[in-house]
């Protein structure tokens, strides 16, 4: 199956293949035309750039200008797993993986199909998640093959996803290198090996208009169910949510609450699903979009979401959910 996949990613065609973090949507990173395939499959904008997939530090050096001291920390203490790093580009990557930029996203993904994969293809492999554009990202095959059938040559399926949320992005071409998406490998882990890290305020803010994105998902409403999605923060957000659900359900809407475990069973809705305890925010992230995807098949209307922490985890778990969510807080206090 791997020497398929590799062959079809040689020819120019798109494989799915399983990462620690979600389903990859692939193509040779160095074929600008395989590339533009990614946006098409997808229905992705042109402008929002992709990540190149290696396998072996030597590959690095071949699709970046140089190599800082503050990426060389990261990638000591980080790589393989589930970090980007944004690098000055080559000129042997085209602007099709950039989104014309000249800077390039690059990550060595651990786990062990994707490194088997950009082993047996022997070239970068450009790689968004594999969902529709705007629609929560994949941690399972199936998730892929729903949104996908038939644009897309290949799957590879490697079982549930570990991590649930995208990389963390890291822009290391500037001083200090600043987050520009959260993911698992959070602020507080990296800055014992590189100091001070930034933090890109489009992270937790609506996106300006104009905005050309330097990274995946920067600029465009993400990971959306087709549900209307709101976010529910204050004292008060049980009560909240129980008489929002009750007014929706006065006019005739399926209600879905995003809950913890340790609020599920407070809640009076049509559907209630947990993405997991807020005394491990790792099973949050790596339930999320399984859940937002779980309110689509079960035909939810409207979904209230409890809110997170801004720190650790938290900060990558509020940047997918404001996303999903298209920036709509309600304040609970105030229902």
């Amino acid at each position: 199956m791997i020497e398929q996949a590799a062959q079809i990613l040689k020819t120019g065609g798109l494989v799915a293949f399983p990462t620690e973090t979600v389903y990859g949507l692939g193509a040779n990173g160095l074929d600008a035309q395989a590339c533009k395939k990614i946006y098409e499959a997808k229905g992705r904008p042109s402008d929002n750039p992709l990540i190149l997939h290696i396998a072996q530090l030597d590959a690095l050096s071949e699709i970046v200008r140089e190599i800082p001291d503050t990426a060389k920390k990261l990638i000591d203490a980080f790589w393989p797993g589930p970090l980007t790093l944004i690098f000055p580009k080559a000129d042997i990557v085209p602007d099709a993986v950039t989104g014309g930029l000249d800077t390039v996203a690059v990550r060595f993904p651990s786990h062990p199909v994707a490194m088997a994969l950009i082993q047996a293809a022997g070239l970068p492999i450009a790689a968004p998640s594999a969902n529709a554009s705007g629609k929560p990202s994949p941690t399972r095959a199936s998730h892929v093959a729903y949104d996908l059938d038939g644009r897309v040559d290949m799957i590879l399926d490697g079982g549930a996803a570990e991590w649930g949320l995208e990389s963390t992005i890291v822009d290391v071409s500037q001083n200090p290198p600043m987050i520009l998406r959260p993911g698992a490998i959070t602020k507080e882990m990296m800055e014992p090996f590189v100091g001070t890290i930034a933090i890109d305020p489009a992270i937790l803010d609506k996106p300006t208009e104009g905005l050309r994105p330097k990274a995946p998902g920067m600029k465009y409403t993400h990971y959306s169910p087709k549900a209307d999605v709101y976010l529910v923060r204050g004292i008060q957000t049980i009560e909240a949510i129980n008489r929002l659900a009750a007014q929706q359900q006065a006019q005739g809407k399926k209600v879905g609450v995003l809950a913890t475990e340790e609020s599920k069973a407070k809640y009076q809705a049509d559907i209630v699903l947990s993405v997991g305890s807020r005394a491990d925010l790792e099973s949050v992230g790596a339930n999320l979009f399984r859940v937002l995807r779980k309110f689509d098949f079960l035909e939810a209307d409207v979904v209230y979401a409890e809110v997170f922490p801004l720190e650790g985890e938290g900060l990558a778990i509020m940047n997918r959910l404001q996303k999903s969510a298209g920036y709509r807080y309600i304040e609970a206090d105030s229902v």
